[in-house]
């Protein structure tokens, strides 16, 4: 008898932010003043155009049935013309898959593509589901490492010093969830044009494009470099651009041989992504951007009033994020410190301990690839923000 976990399934770590941010809600559910930084989630409510065509949606009896896997026709196209309006890169309806959520996109990409043993680079700090979707797949999760130095980024010397035989894929994301980082356009441009040279595949993760801050600019790798078209997937949703975490809806846009093949994949896990948050989607893509402009303007005001703060503290190290709705402050300067008679070696440990001292949830960078740092999401309101950094300037002020 083996054990009764799959070897495969048991080697999967919990998502460390879903995690903290369940953490968080029972402390709160329990009546503790819980502030948590934890989950990325705007504090918005999802526009209310959108919820009215879920409601209408609800009560049409043609979407009470199974519809296509690979997604509502009209979503599909409403996607390939998004992608257009937005990033000037022009797919054809065909090359869409719509998926449960940003995460299945990842998932079904990695699944699509990677055999066992098959490499991926990945820039570090990296989104916790990162690894385990390429790993699930087979593959072997390659970190590059950056710091905040230089403000995230990587170099293409740095992705060329990691490359191998068995190198297929570069996972490319900007802006970056946990650090923020906004790569600037001529450093997409050469990066693709690396990956173009070397017959990689490029999977990049477009979720936060909308959420740009400052003099920084979103350029798809996509558009900025035509040569990589047969070997790019795009990965994106509707959950950050639209407060719309909850609806469940992404979509991976590749060659049409990779959607053929994602989507008998999906046919086989989940079938149709619900035919009433595809409706919702729907409204969403159709619409205008006015609700990310208003979201924008406040995570803007947030963002800086949270490095501004963090930087106020001893110790701690903010570079300015240009995108995304997160700080990745480097803490290495509080671990071993004396805080109320306790000492954190680790940020995981200092996470722990300010979460038990002061009630505010922060994820550790253990969770992002890379020990010393802690993530703290901008997207909640701002006497929460204001509140939550002043307890945890408080505490380390007490030493």
């Amino acid at each position: 008898m083996g054990t009764r976990i799959s070897d495969r399934i048991a080697a999967i770590a919990e998502s460390a932010t879903l995690a903290v941010d369940s953490k968080a809600k029972a402390l709160k559910a329990a009546g503790r003043p819980v502030i948590g930084f934890g989950a990325g989630e705007p504090d918005f409510s999802t526009p209310q155009y959108i919820v009215d065509a879920a409601v209408q949606a609800a009560a049409l009896p043609r979407y009470h049935r199974y519809t296509p896997v690979p997604g509502l026709p009209e979503l599909r196209e409403a996607v390939a013309a998004k992608t257009l309006r937005d990033s000037g890169y022009a797919v054809d309806a065909s090359q869409v898959l719509i998926t449960n959520g940003g995460k299945q996109a990842v998932y079904n990409a990695f699944a699509t593509l990677l055999d066992p043993g098959d490499e991926v680079l990945l820039v570090a700090p990296f989104w916790t589901t990162y690894p385990e979707a390429i790993q699930l797949a087979g593959g072997v999760p390659v970190p590059v490492m950056t710091d905040e130095t230089t403000g995230y980024l990587v170099g293409v010397d740095q992705l060329e010093a990691a490359r191998t035989d068995r190198t297929k894929v570069l996972l490319f994301v900007s802006p970056s969830n946990p650090s923020g980082a906004v790569f600037p356009p001529a450093l997409v441009r050469e990066i693709g044009r690396w990956a173009a040279s070397h017959g990689l595949w490029v999977v990049t993760d477009e979720i936060y494009e909308h959420l740009v801050y400052g003099d920084s600019e979103h350029l798809s790798i996509a558009t900025a470099v035509p040569e990589l078209t047969d070997r790019v997937v795009v990965l994106n949703g509707v959950a950050k651009t639209y407060a719309m975490t909850g609806w469940r809806v992404g979509w991976l846009i590749a060659p049409t041989d990779v959607v053929r093949a994602a989507s008998n994949l999906q046919s086989h896990a989940t079938s149709n992504v619900s035919n009433v948050a595809q409706a919702a989607a729907l409204a969403a893509l159709t619409g205008d951007l006015s609700a990310v402009a208003a979201m924008r303007e406040a995570f803007d005001r947030r963002r800086r009033t949270m490095v501004e703060m963090l930087s106020a503290i001893d110790g701690v190290i903010c570079p300015e994020p240009g995108g995304a709705f997160y700080a990745y402050p480097q803490v290495k300067g509080l671990l071993g410190r004396t805080l109320r008679g306790k000492t954190a070696a680790t940020s995981a440990e200092l996470a722990a301990l300010i979460l038990d001292e002061v009630e505010v949830a922060v994820v550790p960078g253990e969770a992002f690839g890379t020990p010393g740092y802690l993530r703290l999401s901008y997207a909640l309101g701002d006497a929460d923000l204001v509140e939550g950094i002043g307890r945890i300037q408080r505490f380390i002020a007490e030493g």
